[in-house]
């Protein structure tokens, strides 16, 4: 993106028919945040070259980079001249090169954007120049005369209105000898361009928003007011998408601001982005989104334990929304109130933020489109990544991304701890790219020096929680109440979808009866993961692995005598003739849980076959220097009624290469958390993780 530029000589000879101009201009690559904080710099400059030789008719541009000059080279050429067999039409060859010599380690990274950049810019070559031949010929300009010794000199054009450097606008196509139309006649070029054998084909986007321009325009004002800086391509893409809403939408048209919105999401390809906002227009009346902070009423759970809520604006005017995801007990959430009422809830935050939006634009006086996000992960753990909270989470995602494009200003993430690349592993491919591009993350404490939160947000604003002197009315969150937890009864009384009717189950565990769940490998080094809350009782968590396949599950075997376990069932898979260490093995520790414990763990498998995990009653063990039971032995064996135990688990078996790469992050966060070194087992025959929750 072409910032500012300086002219650093520039030279005419006698009869005015060659002119030379060198300038330095600045760039603002498009680069990750991180990587320009590694080199130290905002801007690249480059240093460009024009020769413009009126007598024999071309055009030479030559840059090369001034900034890392000696850890990159880049090197470009280009040139316009006439066709030898065609007056009419103008020949562009361009080359370019790159040379990595060293870039902190980040070789492989800048090679990538470079070669990214390079080649997502040149598509729009054959459009700029379409664009432009388009303005020439409504100033009324569809022929320039040949220059001879008694005419003026004109000026070579300026980096900002013509693509005359490939650096400063979006790059021409890189074709050897490419046949593009010329000033000289633009109407007859343009038809004669078509029968050229190596031309490039016809773009469909900007020929056919200028042929098909409405006549009106918008009011300058409104624009500056409302919309922001829009080129009159911009411009006249919105006015068309507008009009075609107009002639085919009956009812509510949406703002010229929502649709610019969809516009710009799609870089403003008007097909692209009359799809997705016809979509999201078809949403939002099914669900009648448009009503919704009329009609819906946040449950009180959230209002006490969800983390989030509106706190000012950031210096640019932005709404601010803070959310403490680290306090947040996302399966606590979930578990109290569905993915469903959860994604009602975020739907009315943006709804909100649509609305502040409206309201700083008129206080500002300036438009104001998007909002500012910060979120604070100091407490976020493996608690976190519960999968069916992950799985909720990454739904709301692909909601808000499809009916809120272009809502984020900016996302500031702060206090990541290790454990935050296994999460960012999971989301950021359901987050478009447009949108990451506009997360800043601060590890630890690096938000409160240069470059951090004070150059987004007054300092009179942080808040107390994050060192600054503004108190902040979200709430401080903790963990959701098990009490609140529905059963599955109480969900399908009340008909409501929820993560635990459809893949919780329920178990009961007694003593001399453990609970046994079968699981059946195929591929060596699968994963197997669960996730169970200890609803009563203590119990052992076992995992066993058999070559043969057991007995078909006999069912409660204390049923007949009178014993029920409404709510759950008991079933039972190792034959009492098996032996352990012949017939079937321990692959883990065992680990013992107590009542209101949550547990999540994995385990890579090693051996194809048959694995159990098995849930079995806690017998409190005696004291070792009497025969006698303890006092707390006897108390907490009289607090478990009848000798049973009540378990609700998930599990679900992964592939190996679905799950490696965050086993290894995963592991790679054990020092970091104490709770976790304490909670995981492990064995020379495997590889696991377990983590448990109070």
């Amino acid at each position: 993106m072409f910032v500012a530029s300086d002219v650093v000589s520039e030279e005419t000879n006698e009869d005015g028919s060659s002119q030379k101009i060198e300038r330095r201009c600045a760039l603002d690559v498009d680069a990750p945040r991180l990587l320009k904080r590694i080199a130290g710099v905002d801007y690249v400059y480059f240093i460009q070259k024009n020769t413009l030789n009126r007598k024999e008719r071309t055009l030479h541009i030559e840059s090369h980079n001034e900034t890392f000059s000696n850890r990159v080279i880049i090197h470009e050429t280009c040139c316009y001249s006439v066709h030898p067999e065609n007056e009419d039409w103008t020949c562009f060859e361009q080359t370019a090169s790159l040379d990595i010599k060293s870039f902190f380690g980040f070789e492989s990274t800048v090679e990538k954007i470079a070669m990214k950049q390079y080649a997502s810019s040149i598509k729009k070559g054959k459009e700029i120049i379409e664009f432009y031949l388009k303005e020439l010929e409504d100033e009324g300009i569809t022929r320039v005369p040949r220059w001879t010794p008694c005419s003026l000199p004109m000026p070579l054009p300026r980096p900002t209105s013509l693509s005359t450097s490939p650096q400063i606008i979006p790059k021409l196509a890189i074709t050897p000898s490419v046949s593009v139309p010329t000033p000289v006649d633009a109407k007859d070029s343009a038809s004669q361009d078509t029968k050229q054998d190596n031309s490039t084909p016809q773009t469909d986007s900007l020929t056919e928003i200028l042929a098909g321009t409405p006549d009106d325009k918008l009011d300058a004002d409104y624009i500056k007011r409302y919309l922001g800086d829009l080129t009159p391509l911009q411009e006249s893409c919105l006015i068309r998408l507008r009009k075609w809403l107009q002639e085919t939408h009956k009812g509510k048209i949406p703002k010229d601001e929502h649709i610019l919105r969809f516009l710009r999401a799609r870089d403003f390809n008007i097909d692209k982005a009359r799809e997705i906002l016809c979509q999201s227009l078809t949403w939002r009346k099914q669900h009648q989104v448009d009503y919704l902070l009329e009609t819906w009423s946040s449950p009180q759970v959230l209002q006490d334990f969800y983390t989030g809520g509106w706190h000012h604006h950031d210096r640019d005017g932005r709404p601010l929304y803070i959310l403490r995801l680290g306090q947040m007990d996302t399966k606590g959430l979930v578990r109290a109130l569905g993915e469903e009422s959860l994604l009602r809830h975020v739907l009315s935050i943006n709804e909100e933020g649509l609305r502040r939006c409206e309201e700083n634009t008129k206080v500002f006086g300036r438009p104001i489109s998007c909002w500012t996000c910060l979120v604070d992960l100091e407490g976020l753990n493996m608690r976190h990544l519960w999968r069916p909270g992950v799985k909720a989470l990454l739904r709301i995602i692909e909601v808000v991304e499809a009916n809120y494009p272009e809502t984020l200003g900016r996302l500031l993430i702060l206090r990541a701890p290790r454990v935050f690349p296994v999460l960012w592993t999971l989301v950021s491919p359901f987050i478009d790219e447009n949108t990451r591009k506009k997360f800043l993350i601060y590890a630890g404490n690096d938000y409160q020096g240069p470059g951090g939160l004070v150059d987004y947000i007054d300092k009179e604003i942080i808040p107390d929680f994050l060192g600054g002197e503004c108190m902040c009315e979200v709430p401080e969150g903790g963990l959701v109440p098990k009490s609140m937890y529905r059963t599955a009864e109480e969900l399908e009384n009340e008909d409501v979808r929820l993560w635990t009717e459809t893949i919780y189950q329920s178990a009961s565990v007694f003593k001399g009866a453990p609970h046994e769940l079968l699981i059946e490998i195929i591929d060596a080094s699968s994963v197997i993961t669960w996730d169970f809350d200890i609803c009563k009782g203590d119990v052992v968590f076992n995992i066993y692995h058999s070559k043969r396949a057991p007995q078909l599950p006999r069912k409660d075997p204390l049923g007949a005598h009178g014993i029920t376990s409404p709510g759950g069932n008991n079933v039972q898979l190792i034959d009492k003739s098996w032996t352990l260490g012949q017939d079937y093995s321990m692959v883990e520790s065992p680990l013992t849980c107590k009542e209101g414990e949550s547990v999540q763990g994995s385990h890579i498998t090693r051996w194809p076959g048959f694995y159990i995990l098995q849930w079995r009653f806690h017998s409190m063990p005696a004291c070792s220097a009497t025969n006698l039971p303890r006092v707390d032995d006897v108390l907490a064996t009289l607090q478990v009624s009848s000798h049973k135990c009540k378990v609700m688990y998930y599990t679900e078996v992964l592939g190996s290469e679905d799950f490696r790469g965050s086993m290894t992050s995963l592991e790679s966060s054990h020092s970091g958390f104490s709770q976790l070194s304490a909670a995981t087992t492990s064995s020379s025959q495997s590889q696991s993780s377990s983590m448990i929750s109070r």
